[in-house]
């Protein structure tokens, strides 16, 4: 059955009625086509090797296509686990989060980064797979620690200009690291910046909006949710102003139950973004749910409130 509203909180189910498999994801618009990636949960939660970080054994990379955002289809995994290899980054027993794809013009392919670990999470390092298409499949190339620095949680921008940033928590989460990437989009350049010290935020999502970036992140409490914090800076490489918590009305001090994965610009729609988060069931990931909610910009500051139910129109 067809939608034409977003319902934050809501089981999302995709084109065939199966609930969307899309945690702690991103998107990429191509060609007139939104691409939804993220991570499928749909495995057994369990306790994890750290204290409440429950896990479910890696399955892969999901990919769901669709062209209005409210209905997605789905297309397969397109990065899938590696069973057959237990020191393969992608075998069940790691951890692969929060992928992010961009398009290189250049070299007419697709990029994906993301978050590779160990259940202990000391393996802090960033994946990087590479595909002809979007839908896949992804060949999985490496990973590395950028230059030479612990990643965990992780985003990619990719600015005006077409230079692309790898944004990471680093150095057991106290800081983030901004990291041009090479012309090809497979490794960081050594042009790289340390910024948040010591303030221990995760989760980056990032969106450039009248020449300024925006970079809105989340505290470090697992699973648990926590208040979003938000910057601006007039070049991605700094100075960042921290604002504070861009969540305004009940719940805003735990960002409504969610954590944030990606700021969505709207094809078409100049200025108008949206806030994608996961509202985190430590106990059933595979059941975790999406909390996408519209930016609005109050003197230039990020604005985000809860609704129950809306649509673009109210962009």
């Amino acid at each position: 059955m067809k939608t034409n509203s977003f319902k934050p909180g809501q089981v999302w189910l995709d084109t065939s009625g199966n609930p969307i498999q899309a945690h702690g994801g991103g998107i990429l618009y191509h060609a007139g086509t939104y691409y939804w990636f993220g991570e499928n949960k749909l495995g057994n939660t369990r306790p994890g090797v750290l204290q409440d970080l429950h896990r479910v054994d890696v399955i892969g990379i999901n990919c769901y296509s669709s062209q209005e955002l409210y209905n997605w289809s789905y297309e397969g995994i397109v990065l899938p686990a590696d069973p057959a290899d237990s020191a393969s980054d992608l075998h069940p027993s790691k951890v692969v989060e929060r992928p992010k794809v961009i398009y290189n013009s250049r070299t007419q392919k697709f990029i994906m980064w993301l978050h590779i670990d160990t259940p202990d999470y000391a393996y802090a390092r960033a994946g990087v797979a590479i595909s002809d298409s979007p839908t896949g499949p992804y060949h999985y190339q490496a990973s590395i620690r950028p230059n030479n620095a612990m990643s965990r949680d992780m985003t990619l921008f990719q600015d005006d200009d077409r230079c692309a940033y790898h944004i990471s928590a680093s150095e057991e989460n106290r800081t983030m690291r901004i990291a041009l990437l090479s012309d090809d989009y497979l490794k960081p350049t050594e042009q790289v910046v340390r910024v948040f010290e010591n303030r221990f935020r995760e989760a980056p999502a990032i969106i450039k909006h009248h020449g300024k970036y925006h970079l809105i992140t989340s505290g470090c409490t697992g699973w648990d949710a926590n208040a979003a914090e938000y910057a601006i800076a007039n070049s991605i490489f700094g100075s960042w102003g921290i604002v504070g918590n861009p969540c305004r009305g009940e719940g805003f001090e735990k960002t409504f139950g969610a954590q944030g994965t990606f700021i969505l610009p709207i094809a078409g729609k100049t200025g108008k973004y949206i806030f994608m988060a996961d509202i985190w069931n430590k106990h059933n990931l595979g059941d975790s749910r999406y909390a996408w909610l519209p930016i609005r910009f109050n003197d230039e500051h990020i604005v985000i409130e809860w609704l129950d139910e809306w649509d673009l129109e109210m962009l």
